[in-house]
């Protein structure tokens, strides 16, 4: 957070209607300034989606056929980032390319695991997301084998090597883009594309591949696609235009409560 490897314990002790968390941290050096605490807890309350304003979307939702029962069920939720550079999400969208959830969670883990760093506090060791700056310099034959990723591989590496590089610009500063501009920015990053760029974007975005297009086809067209590949465009156009500025929020709640929404609307809707 802000350049420093913090733990945290996070406890609640309040409701959803009343929400209030307590936040611990731990710090590998002591006494750190004031100020360098209140930027940490800005950027924790951010990326927790504490700071979000969701009586919009929720006054939308109880009015849509989906989204009701979705909203409803998992009334509270915020969406959350994982931290503050574009590293963690644009490695994230890269191993979702191509994959059902289960692949590239399991991708994802590998990654994290053999190359991220290891944080031991409050008698927990936790792995980090892996720093650009240490797999720039993989081979990615070797990244490819290691974690079973494929053609990934050097998508990542490539994309390590632009950060370190080259730099870019912060989640933050991209918030401050046009969702247009910040989009296309990120569509400079080696390995990103239409779809992943929608999953980045702290804007948001509709992230459509050829996994999530059964259920969103089913969702808005009551049935599968003939060709999934072809559908994407069809029911990315269809999502934005019923959801419009929510439609990641909208993406979220839904991919999140696909067994709800399978029993409530009578389908079965599975990402993988």
């Amino acid at each position: 957070m802000k350049g420093t490897l913090v733990g945290l314990r996070l406890n609640s002790c309040g409701t959803v209607e009343t929400p209030r968390l307590i936040a611990k941290l731990y710090l590998k050096k002591s006494g750190l300034p004031n100020d360098s605490l209140e930027t940490i807890r800005k950027s924790l309350v951010h990326s927790l989606g504490a700071d979000d304003d969701l009586r919009e979307f929720y006054a939308m939702a109880s009015k849509d056929s989906i989204l009701k029962y979705a909203s409803s069920d998992l009334y509270g939720m915020h969406s959350t980032s994982t931290g503050d550079t574009v590293f963690p999400d644009a490695v994230l969208a890269i191993l979702l390319q191509m994959a059902p959830l289960k692949r590239s969670d399991e991708m994802m883990d590998c990654v994290i695991r053999r190359y991220g760093q290891v944080a031991e506090f409050d008698d927990k060791t936790v792995p980090v997301w892996p720093l650009p700056q240490k797999l720039c310099r993989q081979d990615p034959e070797i990244l490819a084998k290691t974690c079973k990723i494929g053609y990934r591989a050097k998508r990542i590496v490539n994309l390590s090597k632009k950060l370190v590089e080259e730099g870019f610009p912060s989640l933050e500063e991209l918030e401050k883009m046009s969702p247009e501009d910040a989009k296309d920015r990120l569509m400079e990053l080696p390995g990103v594309g239409d779809y992943s760029a929608d999953i980045i974007n702290p804007h948001g975005g509709f992230p459509i591949d050829v996994w999530s297009v059964e259920v969103f086809s089913k969702l808005f067209f009551s049935k599968e696609p003939d060709n999934n590949r072809d559908a994407i465009e069809k029911v990315k156009k269809e999502g934005v235009s019923r959801w419009g500025k929510w439609s990641w929020m909208a993406f979220f709640y839904v991919v999140q409560d696909l067994q709800n929404l399978s029993e409530q609307l009578k389908m079965q809707l599975r990402l993988s």
